[in-house]
């Protein structure tokens, strides 16, 4: 075999490789959701379209599978953040994000509770802090708008979210998570209490 052709399979085989990850992360958020992190991993390799081993060979354990799924999908909700940023109302902004949160919470409770220890450089911890800092960048700038209210904070919000998500987990229809978050919008931009 050419050098050429060793370098075009080794190639080959780099994106065989990557789309394999794909597919099996896109799976795994499927069958994740729809079992919990529980759910058999024969099931998310089938849904693939790969065999068990192609499984581990990209993902060692239940944990570092988890991880590559909670991490992607954070990663999409604090780019959304990123995007709402530049959004002409600062109010709707944060409103519109609240609800994504609301949605990504919903869906992967399960998954985040699994890798949530309390450690530094923990999957769950680092993923928890990077939705902060996300909501805290839109609290902050509709608040400097003064579009929400001055003594809220991105915990409060992000607990008070986490709270609705956790109460509605087993209501199929979201018609109440957002009745909720309505509520919690409504007064997240109300004036704050005079303090006795």
């Amino acid at each position: 075999m050419t050098t050429g052709h060793r370098h075009a399979a080794q190639a080959s085989r780099r994106t065989d490789a990557r789309l394999n990850r794909e597919r099996l992360v896109a799976a795994a958020q499927e069958v994740f959701t729809e079992a919990g992190p529980g759910a058999s991993l024969n099931e998310i390799a089938r849904r693939a379209g790969v065999g068990p081993g192609t499984l581990y060979r990209h993902f060692a354990s239940r944990q570092i599978l988890l991880t590559a799924v909670l991490t992607d999908r954070v990663q999409d909700l604090c780019e959304q953040a990123e995007k709402l940023h530049t959004s002409d109302s600062a109010d709707n902004a944060l409103a519109q994000w609240l609800g994504a949160f609301l949605a990504h919470a919903r869906a992967n409770q399960g998954i985040g509770s699994a890798l949530m220890v309390n450690e530094p450089g923990a999957p769950g911890l680092d993923c928890h802090r990077q939705i902060l800092d996300a909501a805290d960048g839109l609290l902050t700038r509709a608040q400097r708008h003064g579009t929400a209210r001055a003594d809220l904070s991105a915990g409060d919000l992000i607990q008070l979210i986490t709270g609705i998500a956790l109460s509605t987990a087993r209501n199929e229809d979201a018609e109440q998570a957002h009745r909720l978050l309505a509520l919690v919008l409504d007064a997240a931009r109300g004036a704050p209490r005079p303090s006795k």
